[in-house]
């Protein structure tokens, strides 16, 4: 019997009649045609990282660790190539090591490519938010077993879609990001109150590259985060490794980790927890390579869902989002996470055609999440939001089809490089339809 596959969140779960670990593009797609001539389907699972159920494979799962590491380097069109199975924190230390990097990624980095790329993994700021934006080709395996590449030159139709692909429209093998010279930020972190943080959000977001907000439910705490970029690497003052550890790993992990436990048990510790949090806030300043300031470790497992709203009504979206969870009467022990990013061109991107302010909202894996998302996803709905692909949402195909000016156009994508649906699982039925 095949192994369990589960996700990190421990939310989701399957049991696949076929496990394999294909070490090239070739055993891909001798999968793909073995499965669609069996009438059964293929999933190449990821690290797990997204909350939904995206990557769960019904029949044979594909895992990504013969698919590895950087395959070639192109200083002169400034492009790195990488196999579609590797962790993002393996490929920025292979960037590090070229005198290269990303422009913009997350805050964690436990993904692997082809995950974070397909369920749009974004950051905050910058040109270009999103890793998929940063994608300039990609070869993958579809649903007839061809294998395809796609660039600016070849099958562009392609590329435009297949960024943001949701695992619907093939096997990603490998992918080219537009890559940049290897710099370092500083980053800025401080406490601030709610109505000072939102009264200068935009002198912030105007100030600097990167800014991400943390707001603790139940109070008027917040957590700024400011990143600015640095015109070399000279004298950098990363954060030292004790003060590091006890700021990261000790409170931000295991005190937290373990008052979230203990506020599961008696919830109306919960505020007074919270206002504890911000209290030990630290205000501090560092500078690094770009990818230690972006990236942090997180040892506590949680729940999460995520919506892109407009711009220009994202703080609004906020506001309202904090009196319907006051409203609701629920205990949320974990923040709130505020983040802006530009508009991109990628149809099913959650910042196709405008400029969006996400909102994360967290709980911790034991708790009960449902109440609580529940209520500010109707906050979200009201403010055309669109939600994460990879996290908690209930929405379904035909109100997101509202949502996406072309997802239309991605279903015609799905029908040609997929027509037997051999990468379609429940919760893709649920979101493109069947």
């Amino acid at each position: 019997m095949s192994e369990r596959w589960q996700n990190w969140a421990r939310l989701e779960s399957a049991r696949p009649t076929r496990t394999v670990t294909p070490p090239d593009v070739e055993a891909v797609a001798a999968e793909v045609v073995r499965a669609r001539a069996a009438g059964e389907s293929v999933k190449m699972v990821g690290s797990g990282h997204s909350f939904t159920a995206i990557a769960a494979p019904e029949h044979t799962l594909l895992r990504p660790e013969g698919l590895q590491g950087v395959v070639a380097v192109d200083r002169e069109a400034m492009t790195v190539t990488a196999r579609a199975g590797t962790r993002l924190d393996d490929f920025n230390r292979s960037l590090e090591h070229l005198g290269l990097s990303l422009h913009n990624m997350g805050d964690i980095a436990e993904q692997t490519l082809a995950g974070a790329v397909s369920t749009g993994t974004h950051g905050t700021g910058g040109v270009a938010a999103g890793l998929a934006a940063q994608v300039v080709g990609l070869e993958l395996v579809t649903g007839t077993g061809e294998v395809l590449r796609a660039s600016a030159t070849e099958h562009p139709e392609v590329l435009e879609m297949a960024r943001v692909g949701l695992g619907a429209l093939g096997v990603l093998t490998s992918l080219t990001f537009a890559v940049e010279p290897l710099f370092a930020l500083e980053a800025r972190e401080r406490p601030m109150g709610w109505d000072e943080a939102l009264a200068r959000y935009d002198e912030l977001t105007a100030e600097h590259h990167h800014v991400d907000l943390y707001w603790w439910p139940h109070t008027d705490g917040l957590l700024v985060k400011t990143n600015t970029r640095l015109a070399d690497l000279d004298d950098l003052r990363p954060v030292p490794r004790l003060q590091g550890w006890v700021d990261d790993e000790l409170l931000a992990n295991r005190v937290l980790g373990a008052g979230l436990a203990a506020a599961n048990l008696v919830p109306r510790a919960t505020a007074p927890f919270n206002r504890t949090v911000t209290r030990l806030v630290p205000d501090r300043t560092y500078s690094d390579v770009a990818h230690r300031v972006f990236t942090s470790h997180r040892g506590v497992v949680f729940r999460e869902m995520e919506y892109a709203v407009p711009r220009a009504a994202g703080l609004t979206a906020l506001r309202e989002a904090r009196a319907a969870l006051e409203a609701s009467g629920v205990q949320v022990g974990m923040p709130v996470e505020v983040r802006c990013a530009p508009a991109d061109d990628i149809p099913l991107s959650t910042g196709a055609g405008r400029d969006s302010l996400y909102l994360a909202f967290h709980t911790h894996h034991r708790a009960d999440h449902a109440r609580y998302f529940a209520a500010v996803e109707s906050v979200m709905r009201a403010h055309e939001g669109r939600p994460h692909w990879g996290k908690l949402h209930t929405r379904q195909a035909d109100g997101l089809a509202a949502l996406y000016p072309r997802f239309g156009d991605f279903l015609a994508m799905r029908d040609r490089l997929d027509p037997d649906r051999v990468f379609a699982n429940p919760y893709l039925r649920r979101v493109l339809g069947p």
